[in-house]
């Protein structure tokens, strides 16, 4: 059974930094391009980050550039983000996604899998 579990967020004011995780189980974490997806209540989940299976090749928003990284250790079956600069529109649910095409994976339709999100919040 795959599994993906999401940690590292929390409440945080702006400007200040967060590191979030994400771990798999079940699956060979190197053989898929992993993504961080971020959502808000009543809007659609928005692409935030994304990493090929070897960390070499990455996408970010246009949003989060410069103040967000995607990183990974495949060892550890991880995927991170660490959250720079934080403003308050960048609250909202994070998760993480996986899929073998980072390509394929800037899009919330071609993700494989799925975890459940961690909150973070960013208060003024």
């Amino acid at each position: 059974q795959v599994r993906l579990v999401e940690s590292g967020g929390g409440l945080v004011q702006a400007g200040n930094s967060l590191t979030l995780s994400c771990t798999a189980s079940g699956l060979t974490f190197g053989n898929f391009a992993a993504a961080w997806f971020r959502q808000t209540p009543g809007k659609e989940r928005e692409f935030v980050a994304a990493s090929d299976w070897s960390g070499i090749t990455k996408y970010y928003a246009d949003s989060v550039k410069d103040r967000f990284s995607i990183s990974r250790d495949n060892a550890k079956q991880s995927v991170y983000l660490r959250l720079d600069y934080l403003k308050p529109e960048d609250s909202a649910v994070y998760f993480c996604a996986l899929h073998p095409s980072v390509r394929a994976l800037r899009f919330a339709s071609q993700a494989d899998y799925w975890g459940r999100g961690t909150q973070v919040t960013v208060s003024s």
